[in-house]
C-alpha cells in the first residue's frame, strides 16, 4: 500500500464524522486497527480500510 495516502486520527475522524478521540478510543480498545501505528505511537489509517472497518463495527453493534 505504499502510494496509499494515510490520515492522521483526526483526519480520518472528520472523514467518518466522528470525533477524533472516538476514534483514538476505538483503537486502544482494539475495536479498530490503524495501518500504521509510527515509533511516536501516532496512528496513521487508510480511509478504505477504517470505513470497513467502521461498517463492520456497526454490523456487530459495537460503534458508530
Amino acid at each position: 500500500m505504499p502510494d496509499a495516502k494515510l490520515l492522521t486520527t483526526a483526519q480520518a475522524a472528520e472523514h467518518l464524522g466522528i470525533d477524533r478521540r472516538t476514534l483514538a478510543r476505538y483503537a486502544k480498545q482494539g475495536l479498530l486497527k490503524a495501518t500504521v501505528v509510527l515509533p511516536s505511537g501516532h496512528l496513521r489509517w487508510d480511509l478504505d480500510d477504517i470505513q470497513r472497518q467502521m461498517r463492520e463495527l456497526r454490523e456487530q453493534g459495537k460503534g458508530g
